[in-house]
C-alpha cells in the first residue's frame, strides 16, 4: 500500500479549520457581546453548542464514517466551510449562531475520522504517525484561535476575523476534495460487528474511560486555570500566555510522542506517566501556584499527546470499525470535559480543592492502566 501523505495533510488542515471556527469567539467574548449587542452568556453559546451537539452526533457520525468514509468526511469539511460563509451573510448574532451550528454539525464527522484517514491513506506501520499528525492539526487549530481572535476582531468590527476564518475553511475543504482525484483510497473491509461489538472489548472500554478523565482534566484546566490562579496574584494576561504555551506544547507532544509510544508498544506505560505528570502538576498548582509555569507546559505536552495515543490503540483494536471506536473516544472526551469542568466550577472559590479534584481524576486513571498494560503494549502492527 502506497502512503498518501497529501490526504493526511489535507485532513489536518480541515481539522484545524474546524477547531479555528469553533473557538472564533472564545478569546473575544466581551468584544463580541458588545458588537452583537447581546450578553456574554449568549456569546458563550457560540462555543458551547459544539460539545452539546457532539454528544448527540458522535456515534451516528462514527457509523457514517465506517459505512461511507469519504462522503461523510467531505460533508464535515463543507459543512465547516458553509458555516464560515453563513457567518458573513449578516452582521448579527443570529447569523453567527447559525454558522456555528453548521460547523458544530460537521465537527463529529471530522474529528471521528482521524484514525480512519490514517487507515485509508497509509500502510500499517505508518499509521501511528498519521494519527499523530492529524491530531496535531486538530490542536493546532485550537492554538491558532487563541491569538487570532484578539488580533483581528474587536467590538467595532469582526469582519476581518470572520473573513480569514471562512477563507481558511473553504481552502481546506477544497484541498481535501482534490486529494481524492487521480486515485482512490484503499477499501476497508466491513466491520465484523457494530458499535456494540466495539464496546464489548474490555480494553476499548478502559481506553474510553481514560479519555473521559484525561481530556476532562485538560478541558477543566483550559476553562478555569485563570480563575483558579487569580487568588495567587497571577494576572489574566499571564494566565492567557500559560494556556497558549500549554496548548502549543500539546501540539508538539501530539506530533512527536504517539509514534514513539506505538513503536515501543508502550501505550499504557505512557498513559500512566501522563496521569502521574498531570496529577503531580495539579498538586503543585494547589500548593505552590507561583510555580505554575514550571508545570503547565509539561502537563499540556503529555495530556494532549495522550489523545492520539488512545486513538491509535483503539484503531488497532477496532480494525475496520475504527470510525465508531474513534467516536466513542471523542464522545468520552467531550463528556469528560463537561463533567470535570462543572465539578471544578463548583470548587472555583477554593483553588486548592479544585486542583485537588483534578489530581484525584488523574489518580483514577492509574488502575485503568495497570491491569491491561501488557495487552495493548504487546500488540504489534503487521
Amino acid at each position: 500500500m502506497r502512503a498518501r501523505w497529501g490526504a493526511v495533510a489535507a485532513y489536518a488542515a480541515v481539522a484545524a479549520a474546524n477547531q479555528l471556527l469553533w473557538l472564533t469567539f472564545a478569546p473575544i467574548t466581551t468584544a463580541a457581546a458588545e458588537h452583537y449587542g447581546v450578553s456574554e452568556g449568549a456569546v458563550g453559546w457560540l462555543s458551547q453548542v459544539f460539545p452539546l451537539l457532539y454528544v448527540v452526533l458522535a456515534v451516528p457520525a462514527g457509523i457514517a464514517l465506517d459505512r461511507a468514509f469519504r462522503p461523510a468526511l467531505l460533508a464535515g469539511a463543507w459543512l465547516t466551510a458553509a458555516g464560515g460563509a453563513v457567518r458573513l451573510t449578516h452582521d448579527t448574532f443570529a447569523a453567527a449562531l447559525a454558522g456555528q451550528v453548521l460547523v458544530a454539525v460537521g465537527q463529529p464527522l471530522i474529528l471521528n475520522a482521524v484514525t480512519k484517514v490514517a487507515v485509508t491513506s497509509l500502510p500499517p506501520r505508518r499509521r501511528p504517525l498519521g494519527i499523530s499528525l492529524g491530531s496535531a492539526g486538530i490542536f493546532a487549530g485550537t492554538a491558532l484561535a487563541l491569538p487570532l481572535g484578539p488580533a483581528l476582531g474587536d467590538a467595532e468590527s469582526l469582519a476581518p476575523l470572520l473573513w480569514v476564518d471562512a477563507v481558511l475553511a473553504v481552502a481546506a475543504a477544497v484541498g481535501l476534495t482534490l486529494t481524492g482525484r487521480g486515485g482512490s483510497a484503499p477499501r476497508v473491509a466491513p466491520a465484523a460487528g457494530d458499535l456494540r461489538a466495539v464496546w464489548a472489548d474490555r480494553l476499548v472500554r478502559r481506553l474510553v474511560a481514560i479519555a473521559f478523565l484525561g481530556f476532562g482534566i485538560f478541558v477543566a484546566l483550559t476553562t478555569w486555570l485563570q480563575a483558579l490562579l487569580e487568588p495567587a496574584g497571577v494576572s489574566d494576561t499571564t494566565a492567557g500566555w500559560m494556556l497558549a504555551a500549554m496548548v502549543v506544547s500539546g501540539v508538539a507532544g501530539s506530533a512527536v510522542l504517539p509514534p514513539v509510544v506505538a513503536r515501543r508498544g508502550a501505550t499504557f506505560a505512557f498513559l500512566r506517566i501522563a496521569a502521574l505528570a498531570a496529577g503531580g502538576g495539579c498538586v503543585v498548582l494547589a500548593l505552590a501556584p507561583g510555580a505554575a509555569w514550571v508545570v503547565v507546559v509539561p502537563m499540556g505536552f503529555v495530556l494532549l499527546a495522550s489523545l492520539p495515543v488512545i486513538l491509535e490503540a483503539t484503531e488497532r483494536r477496532a480494525g475496520a470499525a475504527s470510525g465508531s471506536a474513534a467516536a466513542l473516544v471523542w464522545l468520552a472526551g467531550n463528556a469528560g470535559g463537561i463533567v470535570v469542568a462543572v465539578l471544578v466550577q463548583a470548587a472555583e472559590h477554593t483553588p486548592q480543592a479544585a486542583f485537588g479534584l483534578l489530581a484525584l481524576a488523574a489518580a483514577l486513571v492509574l488502575p485503568l492502566t495497570r491491569e491491561e498494560a501488557g495487552a495493548a503494549g504487546r500488540s504489534p502492527r503487521p
